[in-house]
């Protein structure tokens, strides 16, 4: 079985639920083995039944698969945090987890699984004016109940996402059980040199998601197709170089700088496409010049969204 993070995996965010069976089967089958999901998603149940029907085709075992999930806002309290993670491994018919995050850094409100689920944002969808709900729970809490998940070999490994430096700092003077992981948004618009390379002083890998970067936001209305890196010329003539798409380069330069990358497709031919990166190597000057590309254009921003759609300001980044 991996002990680390295969470098390329295969994200379900805004994957519809009357696909993800049949898009977990044939990514599965295209070659990844790293699947990254969540309880936000949605779409965990039938993830796990595409993951069910892989196995019983003999197209992998369960052991040569990475399953990564999250722990959701509102299951932030230590009382709620193995019920959380119990019920994503419920979701997708696994009997532990190979990486269980925390989401956001943000505590909300509980909300019982048979009230909602998942819960989402907003405490009360049927309120007046409804918002978000903040809980008093700090992070230490948190993390002290997600090492009782490892001890309990419910998740063999456990990490973070959209944590900032002094989050991770913070994170290490006390963690028992040091995080595995750091996922964040990074590409080319936001590289995140600095944190990457705490991270990575700190022992823990990297998963970048969104790695390319405006793509997944263009149909939420959080990105333009203007902001779409792949039209960059310094992209288009290292793609040109290498006989590559934009899109193999901007992955390229993903795993190569050294994180793990999840790029998201419901197409068959995109999927062995974003697999197919592994047979190049950008120059130095490459790297270089794709990563002076940095404007630190963040499209995941909880300081922007939470406000419009969810009612709350809430940022976590400065």
């Amino acid at each position: 079985m991996p002990d680390t993070i295969p470098s390329i995996g295969f994200g379900f965010w805004k994957v519809a639920r009357e696909d993800a069976a049949d898009v977990a089967y044939q990514a599965i089958e295209a070659g990844y083995r790293h699947l990254d999901c969540a309880a936000d998603y949605g779409n965990e149940v039938e993830v796990g039944q595409g993951i069910a029907r892989a196995i019983a085709d003999g197209l992998v075992t369960r052991e040569e698969l990475w399953v990564t999930s999250k722990l959701w806002n509102t299951f932030h309290a230590p009382q709620h945090v193995e019920e959380g993670c119990r019920k994503s491994m419920a979701d997708l018919g696994l009997d532990y987890l190979d990486l269980y995050l925390v989401h956001f850094p943000i505590a909300l409100e509980y909300v019982p699984i048979e009230t909602r689920y998942p819960p989402e944002w907003v405490h009360d969808p049927e309120a007046a004016q409804p918002s978000m709900r903040r809980a008093k729970v700090p992070l230490h809490q948190t993390w002290a109940a997600m090492e009782g998940l490892v001890s309990a070999g419910l998740s063999r490994n456990i990490g973070v996402c959209n944590y900032n430096s002094g989050l991770l700092h913070d994170l290490m003077s006390y963690a028992e059980v040091k995080p595995h992981t750091l996922q964040v948004e990074a590409h080319p618009y936001l590289t995140q040199d600095k944190l990457v390379r705490l991270a990575k002083d700190y022992g823990l890998q990297v998963t970048a998601f969104s790695p390319l970067g405006a793509l997944s936001y263009v149909e939420l209305d959080m990105a333009g197709r203007s902001d779409s890196v792949l039209t960059e010329e310094v992209v288009q003539r290292a793609a040109e170089a290498h006989d590559k798409t934009p899109a193999q380069v901007v992955l390229r330069w993903g795993v190569q700088r050294g994180t793990s990358i999840i790029p998201k497709t419901s197409k068959s031919e995109r999927m062995r496409e974003n697999l197919d990166i592994l047979d190049f190597e950008l120059s130095d000057d490459e790297m270089e010049a794709i990563s002076r590309l940095d404007r630190g254009q963040r499209f995941n921003d909880p300081g922007v969204f939470t406000e419009s759609a969810f009612g709350t300001f809430h940022p976590i980044y400065d």
